[in-house]
Parts: C-alpha cells; structure tokens; sequence
C-alpha cells in the first residue's frame, strides 16, 4: 500500500490551509510532518531584514517556501562575506538541530519571499521523536557545510566575474526563479568587493547576453552559458548535493 505524504488528503500545508514548498518539510513522512504541523507559522520573508546576528539566541528555525537567505561572516572592522546560502531546499537556524542555541553568522534575508518557522521549543521536542527529520537535517548541515567550503574557495581564488556567476546559478536554484531583486550593492557586500568590480562584473555578463540587469534586479537569460562561464565551484557544489 501507498503511504500518503501526510495527514490530509492533497498538497501539503499548515494548520491554516497555507501551501507547504519547502523541500525539508515536503520530505518528511506523514507520521512525522503531523507532529511538526501544529507548529507551523507562516511569516513573510522581507528583503534585508536580519533574522539573526552572531551570537543571537536561536528563537526560530525557518524553513522557507520562497525567497532567499544569506549566511554571513561579520568581521570586527564591519566587513562581510557571505558564507552560503538558503533557499526553499533547506532550513535557517539548523545550529538548533544540533543543541546550539545561538548563531554563528549573520543570516539576512536577500531575497523576499515566504516562510515557515517553529519555535525552538517546540522544534527540539519534535525532534526527539522524529528520526527522520533529524537524518535529513544532518544530511542539509553536510550539505551545507560543503556549500560554505568551496564558497571561501571560490571567494579567494577566482575571478569576480566567475564568482558572481557561481552566485547567480546557486541563487536561482534556492529561490527557484530567474529573476532576482538583488542591488549591486548588496551583491557586493555578499561577494565581498565593491560596487564598481560587481557592476563591471555584470556588465560583462549581460554584453556576453548570459543575464539582463536594472536597477535592483538581475534575471538569467542563457543559463547553459553562464554554467559554462562559471568556475568549477558552481558544479562541485551541485554535483556533490545530487549524491543526496
């Protein structure tokens, strides 16, 4: 017999009828997803709000539906580089996992969009009934982390131009849409440079016509190419997240 991905009949979603499409939690067994439904808030994911700063206490994990996240490092002079990011295939906050209960990172919403998050609490408790969801969470954190490795690789070895073209590929990925609200200026605080290397970087990619940029907005218009133009870094990254 068929198992049923959930408690209800059809597409999955919380308590209140809101639609689930978040990766994690349309992978869980329905035994396990009726325990951690009760539990879901939807909230909406606003464009440079800080869900949380280094050494915050961990009040939430997110799951998100849409939109984009960012993991940053945060240097003592106020410098930043992004670390990672986290779209609709994986979690914020996943330290909770774990038992740790504060951030490490700065995670900043980068791209608005929509998510579910659960009180700490209520998310630890589930957790200690919820084998699978702590395999599949172990698994996103590897994942995750090998995301954040090669990323301080490519940050320091290759080029803007290959750089940003990593950061778009993974960017569509995570947020599932070719067209992304991103400012030069936050794309240069994410790559860590400055505004004029990230605007010749683009200027270059859309003369090559790969993508089309304005004024808070950057959309992939050949995406074959751009993997092409790409460092390595975008492919390892894939490719390793496929053997899960």
């Amino acid at each position: 017999m068929k198992k049923k991905r959930a408690s209800q009949a059809g597409p999955r979603t919380s308590l209140d009828g809101q639609p689930v499409q978040n990766d994690l939690l349309q992978a869980m067994t329905a035994r396990e997803f009726s325990l951690l439904r009760p539990h879901l808030q939807r909230v909406d994911l606003v464009a440079h709000h800080v869900l949380y700063e280094p050494g915050d206490v961990l009040k939430y994990i997110y799951f998100p539906n849409r939109g984009l996240i960012s993991l940053v490092v945060v240097l003592k002079t106020g410098k930043t580089v992004e670390a990672g990011i986290v779209g609709k295939e994986g979690a914020s906050g996943t330290a909770l996992s774990a038992g740790i209960k504060r951030s490490a990172l700065r995670e900043i919403v980068q791209i608005s969009g929509d998510a579910f998050r659960i009180k700490s609490e209520a998310f630890q408790k589930v957790l200690t009934v919820a084998p699978d969801l702590r395999k599949a969470l172990a698994r996103y954190m590897v994942l995750l982390g090998m995301q954040v490795s090669q990323t301080a690789a490519c940050n320091r070895l290759h080029a803007i131009e290959q750089r940003l073209s990593r950061w778009l590929l993974m960017a569509e990925d995570s947020a599932a849409s070719p067209l992304l609200k991103i400012t030069h200026d936050f794309l240069a605080t994410m790559l860590g440079t400055d505004r004029p290397s990230v605007t010749l970087a683009a200027g270059l990619l859309q003369k090559a016509g790969l993508i089309e940029y304005s004024r808070g907005a950057v959309k992939i218009t050949n995406r074959a190419q751009l993997e092409a133009f790409a460092c390595e870094c975008y492919s390892v990254i894939r490719d390793y997240s496929k053997q899960f």
